[in-house]
């Protein structure tokens, strides 16, 4: 470089701020080293952010000192069964299910701990233990009863025997295997109604179910990986020797729903990232016209997305179900300031500039606007720091942290990269023909914005005005209809890509019944407790109105053991061997012996306790350590949903806390409770969210504007979150746990819009707005597509809630750009004409 050239770059260098000025002297002298540098962080970044881990359970998004997530935590680090898969067989007649199932069942057995706890196709050990010992459920005065008639028929049968039977004596009801049968029905149970021969198995025989339990906790994705892999092996292997190749085996139950939820939310990731990114350097390149631009600001957005995650492993350590998501955002809004520091880059070459002065007058006339916008986003995004949700607490960081690190990313390695490429091939005009003609000028998108707002600034400005108006008033009607979406479905994946298991679940659910996989555990601190704790609930579920529940059957090991077996003992054993003696004398025939035999207790039978039931029996009882009776399931009412989050709200308060006579409290845990306190945090914490993300961008607006200007701009934002309100009334958009996201940032994101233009309208010596929207108006309506497009990958999302989010946040994205690039135009050029 020559003296005067040097001479030239100097007087524009001293148009910069010193740390401005240095930063743009090296990055024009030696270009190399900045990137370099950037790119060996963002190395770093990526090695770090490829440990970062994806967590699903939604307990993972309350603070870990939450007393539903402690509890929580507290029971699934006691039971034993954790997870459960269900192997539903199917395809072949009866008999032949049922040998299939005989023979898989000690297959899955020998898998063993930790993977399978257990495996059962039946109650055959429940059946075979509790069956002879049915007549202890009865009543003492029932069983007492029960003797007498036995007594009275035994004397009837001796004395019609012997002859001493007198004229007229009355016969006594006979004793047989169908009376037996009658008074020995065990009424704490339906199982003997449900599974007649014992098997898990559908009512008209078509499918065998087997329960399979584990003792891998819920989101412990390795393990259950493992496992379920461990399961479909011995699976296969059967179906392989097994005569009748027409078996089908499906799949279901919370293991094998959670390894299909975490794939297909990882298979979303990369979908929605990868779309999300291509779909934004496409708008990009359909703007500039220009590869360099594609190149240069791909790269400088993947270098702010490497920083951004390699932040967020450091200081989150892992990504949930919400924040797996930030890879389509920070792109979409990341990109922003790359794009008003590349469009006034290539203004100034257009127009024949050198490239170190396109440079610097891109430094000094977008850093600041750049600046504003970066720290109005990030103030959207930290707004959600507030709550005690930690899924917003995360989002809030690591998109903050995503905004730094682009703005940071743009003006470090934009300009640099910028100046290499012009070294190699030189940014060249050329009009000769219309793809040069494009290139040259660029996509004017904003010139029909311009031309829109020339043609009637006035009925634009009264349209904008009423409008505004009605949508304030349907935000208060929005607020005011309870907006909050109560159908959790609306929360779950598609149902399509995991067809087959939901079909195999709905096969299960009537045969091992539907509150298998809804049922609330309730962890005792002492066994001695369960039976005050189930008196009180059902006392409390007794109470209640009876369309309106709080829940349903309550099941404790206790349930298994007869009450006041010390006196009803001895007259089940004398009614036994009254019976033996009545088949031995003949008094009762081969038939009735043969079935009443399996409801009389074995000879000599004594009291037992909770202690004595079989393993299989006891195991939804027992804890890790082998301690029984804790443990009470509680089952959802029947007829209400767990997916209803109105029923998930009644049932968790009933659960949530419950004294017993004696004054302890038993707490409880599980989805009902942490949906709830989800729920609860969310609408505690959203007026503040919003507050706070409003009130932080107005102060950031008010710091770079003076009063009047910044008034310009509050006033665009207000017109684009009214008519964002408006639209969400109409068209009775539901706010959830993810989409209510999209407000707080919104608020940024939309007031950048108008920060850019103004910032542009104000530096303009001529103050033309129409000029203002013809130039940095394109890069805001390019800026507000990457967005925009960012946002609609979300849609492409398997799960709903994710594509409400980028619903709700794409109509917030258009609402507001419209009315920085339209109706705030159209307002400022009708205050020009009035003053003309």
């Amino acid at each position: 470089m020559d003296r005067n050239d040097a001479t030239v770059r100097a007087s524009h260098l001293d148009t910069l701020p010193g740390g401005l000025r240095q930063l743009a002297s090296l990055q024009l002298r030696r270009p190399w080293i900045p990137v370099v540098a950037a790119f060996a962080i963002a190395v770093v970044g990526f090695l770090l952010a490829a440990r970062l881990e994806l967590k699903t359970r939604f307990d993972q998004l309350l603070p870990d000192s939450q007393p539903s997530v402690v509890e929580l935590r507290r029971v699934l680090g006691r039971i034993a069964a954790a997870s459960k898969v269900y192997v539903v067989i199917e395809g072949a007649p009866t008999p032949e299910l049922r040998a299939f199932s005989d023979q898989l069942v000690p297959e899955l057995k020998a898998i063993g701990s930790p993977h399978i706890e257990s495996a059962e196709n039946g109650i055959f050990a429940a059946k075979n233990y509790l069956k002879p010992r049915a007549g202890l459920f009865l009543s003492y005065e029932e069983l007492t009863k029960l003797r007498t008639d036995i007594d009275a028929r035994w004397d009837w049968e001796v004395a019609k025997e012997t002859g001493e039977l007198e004229d007229g004596e009355v016969e006594p009801p006979a004793i047989n295997a169908a009376e037996l049968k009658k008074r020995f029905s065990v009424s704490n149970s339906t199982a003997e109604q449900d599974y007649p021969d014992g098997y898990f198995e559908s009512a008209d025989h078509s499918a065998v179910v087997i329960l399979a339990s584990t003792s891998i906790a819920s989101g412990d994705l390795n393990g259950s990986t493992i496992a379920f892999n461990k399961v479909k092996e011995r699976v296969a292997a059967l179906k392989a020797r097994f005569p009748n190749k027409s078996i089908h085996v499906s799949y279901a139950g919370d293991m094998v729903v959670g390894l299909s939820e975490y794939g297909a939310m990882l298979d979303d990731l990369i979908n929605v990232g990868v779309s999300g990114v291509a779909m934004v350097l496409i708008v990009i390149f359909l703007y500039f016209m220009r590869l360099r631009a594609l190149a240069v600001m791909g790269l400088t957005i993947v270098v702010g997305i490497a920083w951004s995650f390699g932040l967020a492993q450091l200081f989150v350590g892992h990504l949930n179900i919400a924040t797996g998501f930030l890879f389509s955002i920070i792109a979409g809004n990341g990109i922003n300031f790359g794009i008003m520091y590349m469009a006034r880059y290539f203004e100034g070459r257009r127009l024949g500039d050198s490239v170190d002065k396109s440079v610097i007058d891109a430094h000094r006339t977008t850093v600041a606007s750049t600046l504003t916008a970066a720290v109005t986003t990030c103030a959207a995004y930290g707004s959600l720091a507030v709550t005690d949700f930690r899924a917003f607490r995360h989002f809030a960081l690591i998109g903050a942290a995503g905004m730094v690190c682009c703005w940071i990313a743009t003006y470090l390695v934009t300009p640099p990269l910028l100046v290499l490429i012009e070294r190699v091939t030189p940014f060249r005009v050329n009009e000769s023909h219309w793809f040069g003609r494009a290139r040259a000028r660029g996509v004017p998108y904003g010139e029909a914005f311009a031309a829109i707002t020339k043609s009637a600034p006035r009925l634009l400005s009264v349209i904008a005005i009423a409008t505004t108006a009605a949508g304030i008033a349907m935000a208060v009607h929005y607020l005011r209809s309870d907006p909050q979406e109560y159908n959790m479905k609306e929360l779950q994946n598609d149902i399509q890509s995991s067809g087959e298991m939901y079909r195999a679940g709905r096969v299960a659910a009537p045969i091992l019944g539907a509150a298998v996989n809804s049922s609330m555990i309730l962890l005792a601190d002492r066994a001695d407790q369960v039976r005050d704790l189930k008196k009180t609930l059902a006392a409390r579920r007794d109470s209640a109105p009876a369309d309106n529940k709080p829940l349903g059957e309550i099941r404790t090991l206790f349930d298994f053991v007869a009450d006041d077996q010390v006196r009803k003992v001895p007259v089940l054993n004398a009614i036994a061997k009254k019976m033996r003696r009545a088949r031995e004398k003949g008094f009762v025939n081969e038939v009735d012996w043969r079935e009443a035999s399996q409801t009389l207790p074995p000879e000599n039978l004594t009291p037992y306790t909770i202690n004595d039931l079989p393993a299989e029996l006891a195991r939804p009882f027992t804890e890790r350590d082998g301690t029984r009776g804790r443990l009470v399931l509680v089952e959802s009412t029947t007829g209400k949903s767990d997916d209803d989050l109105h029923y998930l709200l009644t049932w968790s308060d009933a659960l949530r806390e419950t004294r017993l006579p004696n004054g302890e409290i038993v707490r409880g845990s599980g989805r009902p409770v942490i949906f709830a306190d989800m729920l609860k945090a969310v609408m505690t914490d959203m007026p503040k969210a919003v507050a706070l993300s409003l009130g932080l961008s107005l102060i950031a607006v008010g710091i770079m504007f003076r009063r009047k200007n910044a008034g310009w701009v509050a006033l665009s934002l207000l017109m684009g979150l009214a008519w964002m309100a408006f639209v969400m009334d109409r068209a009775h958009l539901k706010l959830n746990f993810f989409n209510f996201l999209a407000l707080p940032i919104t608020f940024g994101i939309g007031a950048d819009y108008a920060v850019n233009l103004m910032q542009r309208y104000v530096t303009d010596g001529s103050k033309n707005v129409l000029a203002s929207v013809r130039t940095t108006g394109g890069a805001i309506v390019l800026c507000s597509l990457t967005t925009i497009v960012g946002y609609l990958a979300l849609i492409r999302s398997v799960n709903r809630a994710i594509r409400s989010l980028g619903v709700l946040a794409v109509i917030g994205e258009v609402t507001c750009v419209v009315a920085a690039i339209v109706a705030l135009p159209a307002l400022l050029l009708w205050r020009e004409r009035r003053k003309g």
